[in-house]
């Protein structure tokens, strides 16, 4: 079947425009850093409040060549992604069963709503003297910031099924499994992923609130190493592992994306 017309002429924009679009996201890049020299240069600020570029550059360097920021960054991906794995399959399987059943969601909503109107930072210090200083902490506190968007994605996905298809897979004696594989799972699985990739990025806030607190490794731990001794390019360094970091996890959930989603596009 032939797509209309429109369909067409977008993605044929699509497909000519990538190129484009990198282009202008390395010009933008390569201004933001002529801007940030200049600002340096013009109103000759000290380094300890706002260093070079090339400074930034050449403290990367150092930190890579000693392996402290490796060392630091490893600790923080970890935290990320157990929080980011525990957080999602908690949330899924919680926003399953509050899909299914209405009196459950009247229970557990007031304390879901609840939990995120108190600030993370707030608890975040209970959790590091709870769980102590080290990854348990950080884990936990990944997991709660992750929870709450999968969760509503993953329920509003479910609900969002068509009745009439339903009507289908029951008129077609379907188990609760077989209805759960072959129609609940795919009909919401886009927007679950929509959930992920908030809850990718998220996943990062925690774990750096987490090490800010109170953490002996990690960069969080190398922000508030290189804010204590003025080492503001330090600073930088970690902060822009951090930006890296989020938009590696955001970019891993567009490919699955890609992948689970695949049969959509064949569809269209």
């Amino acid at each position: 079947m032939n797509l209309p017309l429109a369909q067409k002429m977008r993605r044929a924009i699509e497909r000519s425009g990538s190129p484009g679009q990198l282009v202008w996201v390395a010009i933008s890049l390569l201004a933001a850093l002529v801007l940030w020299e200049l600002a340096t240069r013009l109103w000759d600020l000290p380094a300890f409040i706002l260093p070079s570029p090339g400074r930034v550059w050449l403290r990367l360097l150092r930190a890579l060549g000693d392996g402290s920021l490796l060392r630091h960054a490893w600790v923080t991906l970890q935290e990320v992604l157990i929080g980011l794995t525990i957080g999602s399959l908690l949330a899924t399987v919680l926003g399953y069963l509050l899909s299914k059943s209405r009196l459950l969601e009247r229970l557990l909503e007031p304390y879901l709503v609840a939990s995120q109107a108190i600030p993370l930072v707030a608890i975040a210090p209970l959790l590091v003297i709870w769980l102590g200083p080290g990854m348990s902490s950080k884990v936990l506190i990944c997991a709660l910031i992750v929870f709450f968007p999968v969760l509503v994605n993953t329920m509003v996905g479910l609900r969002a099924v068509p009745e009439n298809l339903r009507d289908l897979m029951r008129s077609l004696q379907a188990t609760p499994v077989q209805m759960l594989g072959h129609l609940e799972i795919p009909a919401a699985l886009p927007v679950f992923l929509g959930g992920l990739r908030i809850g990718a990025t998220l996943a990062v806030i925690g774990a750096v609130v987490g090490e800010f607190v109170g953490a002996d490794r990690g960069l969080g731990f190398l922000v508030n190493v290189g804010r204590g001794q003025y080492d503001t390019a330090l600073v930088f360094v970690a902060v822009l592992t951090l930006i890296a970091m989020a938009l590696v996890l955001y970019g891993s959930v567009i490919g699955m994306e890609t992948v689970l989603l695949r049969w959509q596009q064949r569809n269209s």
